[in-house]
């Protein structure tokens, strides 16, 4: 037997066979966690006040570096200098690997499968990058210090949670025994610069008459929901949207993890709090739907409904709490109700499916239903108005549809927007708070 096989048979076989293909990858790699223990002890003795932010320490912990390599003897090309300075810098300060990751701003979504394999999306699609943690315990490091400043925590007794990093974006980590691939996260992005209604009629994700509308029933207080399935783009609608709401109006944000940036001065935002290492004390979105009708709100705006808090939602919606505004997952507008009706049995109350509709038929105005086409565009597809009950049925009107045509050369969709042509019963509300809208905003176009 080899020596490095005694040695390997001393440590359990998963330390084993990362330390050993890690060495084999980077022969710095021993090298790396000397500079990082010795780091570590030289920011210890910083000054106690001193503003020690990303931008003030990156320097130094690159000067150290370089200087602890000139003391180590070895020649070592200033390629790879470099490249050992950046990688102890993110490990650091940073998020490790993929802290590059988060600064580019091509990237919408960062997914990690274990240390060996972490993808992103661009522009709507999905690619690998060559992007490797050392092992497990290196891709959990990078989780504590995502969870801990916001006081959550992950380990086996309690190993899932939601998060968000310090720019906004949502963070959702999993790890074993649940999942099999070794610790996994998922990191939806939040842009610094937030998207304008301009910016998304650039993208093609609707058109300037349907933005004027949506506009107008922002300002005019109707009660609107942004459907679509995952990574459809609706929290940023949504985020869109709510810049409509005047500044005057006391606006109360809800979410499990705050992403909303809301451009007003008068928001409030609320976080739910999952439950401690004990089980208790977890507020949920409910709860703090009901809190919020206590707090005198011109504008609700919750996240995501996806459990019993759509009931509380829409008795607020109902009582005079009208103008406000959720999403919610689900493939048509038609889905979404079935969805709404499924999330209010979840509240345990033994209503009659037709007490239920009512309340959903009386209480929303609009659907804007959003779709991440198999192109990567994300577009809204439909506007549906909600025009009331027909018996047990809640009638849904669409007003603007987009309609694929084909594909093209380039596997990019091949489609246009247009108007129905009918004339929403929203148009009389909007008039009483002196809106008008021209009769061209829903003349239909030719696609």
């Amino acid at each position: 037997m080899s020596l490095r096989e005694r040695l390997e048979k001393q440590r359990t076989p998963e330390i084993a066979e990362n330390i050993y293909t890690t060495r084999q990858k980077d022969p710095y790699s021993q090298l790396k966690n000397n500079l990082r223990k010795k780091i570590i002890e030289e920011l210890k003795d910083l000054p106690p006040g001193k503003e020690n932010t990303v931008e003030e320490l990156a320097p130094r912990i690159e000067t150290i570096v370089f200087e602890m390599l000139d003391s180590e003897g070895d020649y070592i090309p200033r390629q790879e200098r470099q490249r050992i300075a950046s990688e102890i810098i993110d490990d650091t300060i940073g998020f490790g690997p993929i802290t590059p990751l988060l600064s580019d701003s091509e990237i919408n979504e960062i997914m990690i499968n274990g240390p060996n394999q972490v993808y992103v999306e661009k522009k709507g699609l999905i690619e690998q990058v060559d992007v490797k943690f050392r092992n497990n315990a290196h891709v959990m490091h990078v989780i504590e210090k995502i969870v801990a400043p916001i006081g959550r925590h992950i380990d086996e007794a309690m190993p899932m949670v939601d998060a968000r990093l310090p720019d906004g974006s949502r963070v959702n980590a999993i790890i074993p025994p649940l999942v099999l691939n070794g610790p996994t996260v998922t990191i939806r992005k939040f842009f610094r610069d937030l998207l304008t209604m301009e910016e998304l009629i650039k993208l093609n994700t609707l058109t300037p008459q349907m933005a004027e509308f949506l506009e107008a029933c922002v300002k005019g207080r109707l009660n609107i929901i942004v459907s679509g399935g995952t990574g459809s783009g609706k929290t940023t609608t949504l985020n869109v949207l709510s810049s409509f709401i005047p500044d005057n109006e006391r606006i109360i944000t809800i979410e499990d993890a705050a992403e909303l940036q809301l451009r007003q001065k008068h928001v409030l935002s609320l976080e739910s709090r999952p439950p401690n290492i004990e089980g208790k004390g977890s507020i949920t979105i409910r709860d703090l739907v009901r809190n919020a009708l206590r707090m005198r709100p011109d504008r609700i705006v919750v996240g995501e409904v996806r459990s019993g808090e759509a009931l509380d939602m829409l008795q607020a919606m109902n009582t005079g709490h009208d103008g406000s505004l959720t999403t919610g997952h689900a493939n048509t507008p038609r889905d979404m109700l079935s969805r709404l009706e499924t999330m209010v049995m979840m509240a345990g109350m033994e209503l009659p499916i037709k007490a239920i509709r009512d309340q959903i038929s009386s209480a929303i105005d609009l659907i804007i239903h959003q779709n991440r086409l198999r192109d990567g565009s994300r577009k809204i597809t439909h506007v549906t108005e909600i025009q009331g009950m027909e018996g047990d049925v809640i009638v849904l009107q669409d007003v603007y549809l987009f309609k694929q045509t084909g594909v093209n050369s380039d596997n990019t969709i091949k489609g246009g927007f247009s108007a129905t042509g009918i004339r929403p019963k929203c148009i009389e509300k909007l008039e009483a708070f002196g809106i008008s809208l021209p009769k061209e905003t829903f003349e239909p176009a030719p696609i």
